[in-house]
């Protein structure tokens, strides 16, 4: 009798068991069966399944990753094929072979960034960017960058305006990456006579009661807008909205991507808005403790 009863106890375990042997790298979405199993088995298979769960969005990222770079990397191969079987099909001169070379110097840039920005984004989505924390003074950050853009934005009759001040912590070159992404993309989009704004404050998000500084970085651009169904995507590896706002050459597509995976490993978000001509991406981010008030504003290109 005891046998009896143990042998029924043991049977919730003895099912999950048999299912756990059935798993494999292709078939992570099967979970542990909980139903009838007493609360203690319930715990095992609650934690077991939570571990499957997160294999299986690894091996996704894996997939997702390896099918992403296979295909961006298609175009520019293709293309240094191509530019150096033409070049051998026949006896040049060393003018035309400097040429090719320098063409073919190009397209192996473009690849050594590209696989940069890629590793980079695997680091950011397994948490192993590096993090240093210190105090970071967003607009003397943003102001450094009006400055870097000036000339290009003097060239393509485009202004850039900066107002606000506010301080956040974290690593400091990464959020000016972020930033410097998001000013270049406007910078690629918005039509001469244009002006781009740039707005720094500081916010207070109610949660439970309880009042979270935070702070808000927006980049605002004229221009061509972004089609609804597209800004859910705007920031996926590789995504070019509708061929038209994505990288067009130096970044890839790799830009906005890169800017959500430093902004979410700094605790923010990132969002973006476009109607009425008009396209915004506000960060948000965590509020450092010390603070300054307002301060005047800054003033860019014209």
């Amino acid at each position: 009798l005891g046998w009896l009863a143990a042998h029924r106890g043991l049977a919730p375990l003895r099912r999950m068991t048999a299912a756990a042997r059935k798993l494999s790298a292709d078939g992570l979405s099967l979970r542990l069966d909980e139903a009838g199993a007493p609360a203690e088995v319930r715990e095992f298979a609650d934690a077991f399944n939570g571990m499957l769960a997160r294999l299986e969005a690894s091996f996704t990222r894996l997939s997702d990753f390896s099918a992403d770079i296979a295909h961006e990397l298609r175009t520019p191969v293709s293309n240094l094929m191509t530019q150096t079987e033409v070049a051998l099909s026949r006896a040049r001169s060393s003018d035309e072979y400097r040429e090719v070379l320098a063409s073919n110097l190009e397209e192996f840039e473009r690849i050594a960034r590209m696989v940069g920005d890629m590793l980079f984004l695997a680091q950011a989505e397994n948490g192993r960017l590096p993090r240093p924390v210190e105090t970071v003074q967003l607009d003397d950050e943003a102001h450094a960058l009006v400055e870097f853009y000036e000339a290009l934005a003097e060239d393509r009759r485009v202004g850039i305006v900066l107002e606000g001040r506010a301080r956040t912590t974290g690593d400091r070159l990464m959020l000016r990456r972020a930033l410097s992404n998001l000013l270049s993309n406007a910078l690629r989009h918005t039509p001469a006579g244009g002006t781009i704004s740039i707005a720094i404050h500081d916010v207070d998000e109610d949660r439970d009661g309880q009042a979270h500084g935070k702070v808000e970085l927006s980049v605002s651009n004229p221009g061509e807008p972004i089609a609804p169904d597209q800004l859910q995507r705007i920031f996926d590896r590789f995504h070019r909205a509708g061929g038209t706002r994505a990288s067009q050459g130096e970044g890839a597509g790799l830009g906005l991507a890169i800017t959500r995976s430093i902004v979410l490993a700094h605790g923010g978000d990132i969002r973006a808005a476009s109607a009425d001509g008009m396209t915004r991406f506000v960060i948000t981010l965590p509020r450092a403790a010390d603070a300054p008030g307002p301060l005047p504003s800054h003033t860019g290109a014209a």
